[in-house]
């Protein structure tokens, strides 16, 4: 240096000046590299829309046939305590998962909205039941109900919705971490990543002190957390007047997403700006909240969707699709929240479309790439199996009532009216015009239906020399069969095969049963 600059020296306040434009220089290259890095992560996967469904509420929704890309996934709610079997999960703590699948067919559904490519999220908690880490003390036993679930519905995501009791139930928020940082553990061996997100309640100031230990608790345990889903709604005295129920709701995601960031912080994790708003979601209860006054209208959804879109939110849902539309003109008073209408005038458009629009992602797959597509190969021809089939297969012989149940080509149907010879496939009729519904698949391991018969002597048996007059009951088969009319030597045999030209109506197993437990009046 002093051969090139003689006579000069490096004075301390250039030495000091120097070193402080390289440290600027390396702030800037290492916060440049952080946002990099943090615009990479979040621009992994795609954010997804998933209405909630009332899954137990009646009558029971259609979420197996959606109308629209916004069904693609669906959020199924809510599996709490059995209220006799506190470590046992239920549905709605009105049917065991077991009664689900007879009651609601709730298993063939599932299958097929995933076989179509769609995805199940399983939302455990809610407002009015205990979730199982509030009533299931036991962790072995809590550990189990959990798997069980799971084992049983494969789930893209989990939905932990915790509210009221169960949010300020401090010890059962630590058995719930517990045990999902348990699950995980267990997945991660075969392979497998257990998606779980937090739907919590929010004010327009953000989450509540319980609401952040929650958080704080999924994280010390080492939960798989995917996200943090708000409920954006009823925020009573939280909300100021002059708010809109969209302003209050943009500003609830703002301060969330800082009280995030400084539990995240506070965990050891360095999240970014951009991918922290990745594991954010956002739920609004559509149309009339279950505060007096506040409403969420079309408008302040279509707000909600162009914010969540600005800023890269990871999660949309909305409760619930068993809402979303108009109340008819019975329901005479729309200020009091429905659980099958909006309570506004939704003027023909649907909320679900506008809450989705653009959000195309797949549920359980924010954050890792979309899966390679199978080579098409042609169609396995399925025959049906009557030693498999719940149901007789279909007959284009036989005559079907209402209700009654075939399988054809591998799925499950169910008649709406009478019908004789019409395909429950058929590919031209239009929904209204087939006589059919399809329920589903055959699911794997299913056999014939048993038959409930009747023992000897409930009823005469049937005799061919003897006369019957309309109401008489009699015995053919086992079967309870009653006369439609005066008959007299016409075999019940033809009833039995569907024809609505006999003159005996046979029973079916449900009637049956009604009769032999005394709850059916002739």
């Amino acid at each position: 240096m002093s051969k090139r600059f003689p006579g000069r020296r490096l004075s301390i306040v250039r030495l000091a000046l120097l070193l402080v434009v390289a440290a600027a220089l390396g702030v800037t290259a290492f916060d440049g590299w952080h946002r990099f890095t943090d615009a990479r992560a979040a621009a992994t996967g795609k954010p997804w829309f998933g209405a909630y469904v009332d899954a137990t509420a009646t009558p029971f929704h259609a979420f197996e046939n959606p109308a629209g890309a916004e069904g693609r996934n669906v959020v199924l709610a809510f599996i709490v305590a059995d209220p006799d079997e506190p470590c046992s999960p239920s549905w709605g703590g009105a049917y065991s998962l077991d009664e689900a699948e007879q009651t609601m067919d709730l298993d063939r559904r599932m299958a097929r909205l995933t076989g179509a490519g769609g995805k199940i999220v399983l939302s455990f908690g809610g407002l009015n039941n205990d979730e199982l880490a509030t009533a299931c003390t036991d962790q072995d036993k809590l550990l189990a109900a959990y798997r069980a679930v799971l084992d049983r519905y494969q789930p893209a995501a989990i939905d932990l919705d915790i509210e009221g009791n169960d949010l300020s139930d401090q010890a059962a928020g630590k058995r719930r971490a517990e045990a999902f940082a348990a699950l995980q553990r267990e997945r991660a061996g075969s392979g497998k990543d257990l998606k779980v997100w937090l739907t919590l309640p929010v004010a327009p100031a953000g989450l509540t002190g319980e609401g952040t230990a929650a958080v704080a608790q999924m994280l010390a345990a080492g939960a798989p957390l995917k996200g943090v889903n708000i409920m954006t709604m009823d925020y009573g005295a939280g909300k100021a007047s002059s708010q809109t129920m969209l302003d209050a709701s943009i500003a609830a995601a703002e301060a969330t997403h800082a009280q995030l960031s400084a539990l995240y912080r506070q965990a050891g994790q360095d999240v970014g700006t951009q991918t922290l708003w990745r594991r954010i979601g956002l739920t609004p209860m559509i149309g009339q909240n279950d505060i007096p006054g506040e409403v969420f209208d079309l408008h302040a959804a279509a707000g909600l969707n162009a914010f969540a879109r600005q800023n890269g939110v990871g999660r949309l849902s909305m409760w619930s699709l068993n809402r979303d539309q108009t109340c008819s003109e019975n329901y005479g008073d729309t200020t009091r929240v429905s659980d099958s209408c909006s309570g506004v005038d939704q003027g023909g458009s649907r909320f679900a479309p506008v809450l989705a629009d653009g959000v195309t992602g797949v549920a359980g797959r924010l954050d890792s790439p979309p899966e390679p597509s199978a080579p098409s190969s042609p169609a396995a021809v399925v025959v049906d199996n009557p030693e498999t089939s719940p149901y007789p297969i279909w007959s284009d012989q036989a005559s079907y009532v209402a209700e009654s149940r075939v399988v054809w080509k591998g799925n499950v149907y169910e008649a709406k009216w009478w019908t004789r010879g019409e395909a429950p496939n058929d590919p031209v009729l239009q929904a209204s015009e087939t006589p059919w519904t399809l329920i589903g698949p055959v699911l794997p391991g299913e056999k014939p239906v048993p038959v409930v018969t009747a023992p000897a002597g409930l009823y005469p048996r049937w005799s061919p020399t003897s006369t019957y007059e309309k109401g008489d009951r009699v015995l053919f088969e086992g079967r309870i069969f009653e006369a439609k009319w005066w008959t007299r030597a016409d075999t019940p045999e033809a009833a039995m095969q569907g024809s609505d030209s006999s003159p005996w109506a046979m029973f079916n197993n449900e009637q049956t049963q009604k009769v032999l437990d005394g709850k059916e009046k002739e």
